[in-house]
């Protein structure tokens, strides 16, 4: 079988063509292998969490303070809207604070009491034991 020139011509070009395409295929897919080799190689370098790591994780949670609740009340007969509050914030051994604030007609005050192990030196008012309490139990309000 023999083949004209032209067509010789033509079927050389076309596996040159092809030829070209392999080559560029093939250098995309090392690009590929090569980020995700360096990806991998990243990621068995990093240490995983341990069991030291979690206790560790544990014990700041339980020392965040994250247990929040308010209660809303009317300080004074004459006033109304339940604009007077108190607020308790704990972490999980019931540690934290009591904060309330006294709304008057012409006036506001805020006090602060620390609270350790869900108690506090300072007297607390009715509101600010609920407040506690229901921080304590998970209940948001009171």
């Amino acid at each position: 079988m023999h083949l004209s020139d032209t067509t010789a011509t033509l079927l050389g070009f076309g596996v040159g063509v092809l030829v070209v395409l392999l080559v560029a295929g093939l250098a995309v897919l090392l690009v590929r292998v090569n980020r995700l080799s360096d990806q991998v190689r990243r990621l068995s370098q990093s240490r995983p969490v341990g069991a030291g790591d979690l206790a560790a994780l544990r014990s700041d949670l339980e020392q965040a303070l994250r247990h929040v609740a308010v209660v809303r009340y009317d300080a004074f007969g004459d006033m109304g809207g339940r604009l007077s509050f108190s607020a308790a914030v704990v972490d999980d051994h019931g540690d934290g604070l009591v904060f309330s604030t006294i709304h008057a007609r012409g006036e506001s005050r805020t006090y602060a009491k620390g609270v350790v192990g869900g108690s506090s030196d300072a007297t607390l008012t009715p509101e600010e034991q609920q407040a506690l309490a229901a921080a304590r139990t998970g209940s948001r309000k009171a």
